[in-house]
């Protein structure tokens, strides 16, 4: 049972109980669609005047749809789902690399992006960002309801301000709040990880969304990690939970992590940790090599390749052991570039925790994500949608 926190608290009044009302019908449309009024009264208990009436509004408010379903005999029945093909939120994946900016349906379909390299320089890429934001805005104009931010930095994502980027050493950048000043709409922040992880609750596999505690391990040239616990990512103070890519796991690893200790998880597990191995086996210089390329070598069968790959799911691997036999999760989510090779690392991830793990824990499930190569911009994508599907008042 929670406990009410009376610092927050607000009392429940008419109009309280009629979005929160809307809020479940339009939830239900969304994870069940299409579905009938008849079905939705059935589930929630709702009479059936009260959900036509939110249907009503919902349909008004260019939020669901009708469609018809397969007749067995008589009049097609009349279904509901989500009104897509129409853009209402704009993602930003700033990466380490690359920046993806694009815009989704209500859906989380991608309707429109583009992408950049990403500069080092923190006004430039800012720029860069608006820029495109700009574009799509003109292109889909009146459309755009918010603005979702991903990046590699702990957040405050309720004052929306990034505190601090390691890999960038950006100190208090003032991203969030160009954008919002240059565009108008609001715009929410978040970690990487955490926004991956928020991404998995809505678009993941639904192994993940059916359980209500897992860990979104993200691997790119660092490690983060989403916690969600109870259905709702874990933030801790001032938003800086979840950094185990910097927990200890060993001594002398085959890189630095983004602050320049070789005792890391990060710098053991990370793609760089991996190219770096592969440079040691093969005698070959990575300057010039991505992780991506890394992985294709391996698929062409190099063995120095599947080599680095393998060593570097071993870490991984006691990495999550550790996550598991601390906090024991329903399941576990491995997400980025390294999720190409799956079948070629799966056993070494789960021999390696396996062996961390004391008798006892429960099983818990460790995962692909199933986001594709793209999870920041889901779930930059997730930010504006959540907060959309969670706050309907009109």
């Amino acid at each position: 049972m929670r406990r009410i926190d009376l610092k927050k608290v607000s009392v429940a009044r008419s109009n309280t109980i009629r979005d929160i009302n809307r809020q479940i019908v339009l939830n239900y449309v969304r994870e069940k669609g299409p579905i009938s009024r008849a079905d939705i009264a059935k589930e929630t208990d709702l009479q059936r005047s009260t959900v036509s009436h939110i249907v009503k509004e919902l349909t008004d408010f260019n939020l669901i749809k009708e469609v018809f379903g397969e007749s067995s005999g008589g009049r097609p029945p009349a279904l509901l789902t989500l009104r897509s093909a129409r853009p209402v939120a704009i993602g930003v994946d700033l990466g380490t690399v690359k920046t993806i900016v694009g815009c989704c349906d209500l859906t989380g379909r991608i309707i429109d992006n583009v992408e950049f390299f990403t500069d080092r320089d923190e006004s430039r890429t800012t720029e860069l960002i608006i820029r495109a934001v700009q574009s799509l805005m003109k292109k889909y104009e009146g459309m755009i309801e918010g603005i979702g931010v991903s990046l590699p930095a702990l957040v405050d994502s309720e004052n929306e301000h990034i505190l601090f980027s390691p890999h960038f050493t950006w100190r208090d950048p003032l991203i969030a709040e160009r954008i919002h000043k240059s565009t108008s709409l609001p715009v929410m922040v978040e970690n990487d990880a955490n926004a991956a992880a928020l991404a998995e609750l809505w678009f993941g596999r639904l192994e993940v969304r059916d359980v209500r505690d897992f860990i979104l391990v993200f691997i790119e040239n660092g490690i983060g990690t989403g916690i969600v616990f109870d259905g709702q990512i874990y933030r801790g103070p001032n938003g800086v939970a979840g950094e185990f890519g910097h927990m200890r796991i060993g001594t002398d690893a085959p890189t630095e992590c983004a602050t320049g200790s070789r005792e890391c998880w990060e710098a053991f597990a990370s793609e760089r940790s991996a190219l770096s191995r592969f440079e040691k086996l093969s005698g070959r210089s990575v300057e010039e090599m991505t992780f991506g390329d890394l992985v294709e070598l391996s698929q062409s069968g190099d063995e120095n390749a599947i080599a680095a790959l393998k060593e570097t799911a071993r870490f991984i691997g006691l990495g999550l052991g550790n996550l598991i036999q601390g906090l024991s999760p329903e399941a576990i989510v491995v997400g980025g570039t390294i999720v190409n090779v799956w079948p070629l690392i799966a056993d070494e991830i789960q021999a390696a925790a396996d062996s961390v793990i004391c008798q006892g824990i429960h099983q818990t499930m460790i995962l692909p994500s199933s986001l594709g190569s793209q999870p920041g911009l889901f779930g930059a994508f997730s930010l504006v949608l959540a907060d959309k599907f969670a706050s309907i008042s009109f």
